[in-house]
């Protein structure tokens, strides 16, 4: 089950947090809980999806995004994602976690994601390719850092990003269709 008491809770303690612009890093902190873990008594993989979605959904109050979504009835879905698991997370461990925008294209918003174990080790990234979708499909992001009255074009997408986002270009769709 999803996690609404504690998306709750986010949105309470970051409603009042200042905003914050592309490239700035929203912090947040979080528990694993035994209902976290999966059968190797560990955060499951599942899990650190949802809780990447409690740090990136007060991220994108803070950005403005929600404000602009909500205002033209527009949805913010998530277009696609690259993850690393490198350390374990276990009950009861703090994670901290961040989030920013990265950059933008004509299409895609692409957001950046860690979490951070108790030794300050980093514990996971991810990065996601997000879609503002409209009645009529998906719209620029340009379009949202307009309506938020912010003059910006999109910082260069690094070269890292760039290769995944090009290697998802040559991907089959529909899969496994060979």
């Amino acid at each position: 089950m999803y996690p609404f008491i504690r998306m709750a809770k986010e949105l309470l303690v970051n409603r009042s947090q200042q905003h914050i612009s592309v490239g700035e890093i929203h912090e947040s902190s979080h528990i694993c809980w035994p209902w976290d873990l999966d059968f190797w008594f560990e955060l499951n993989n599942g899990r650190a999806l949802t809780l990447y979605d409690l740090g990136r959904i007060p991220f994108s109050s803070r950005s403005g995004f929600s404000k602009v979504i909500f205002k033209n009835r527009w949805s913010m879905t998530m277009a696609g994602a690259n993850v690393r698991y490198r350390k374990r997370i276990r009950a009861f461990d703090r994670i901290r976690m961040q989030t920013r925008t990265v950059c933008w294209d004509k299409r895609f918003l692409y957001i950046e994601q860690s979490m951070w174990n108790s030794n300050k080790e980093c514990a996971g990234h991810i990065i996601y390719r997000a879609a503002f979708v409209g009645n009529n499909g998906i719209i620029n992001p340009q379009k949202i850092f307009d309506e938020i009255e912010v003059a910006l074009v999109s910082p260069k997408m690094p070269d890292w990003l760039k290769d995944w986002v090009d290697s998802e270009e040559k991907r089959p769709w529909p899969p496994m269709q060979e």
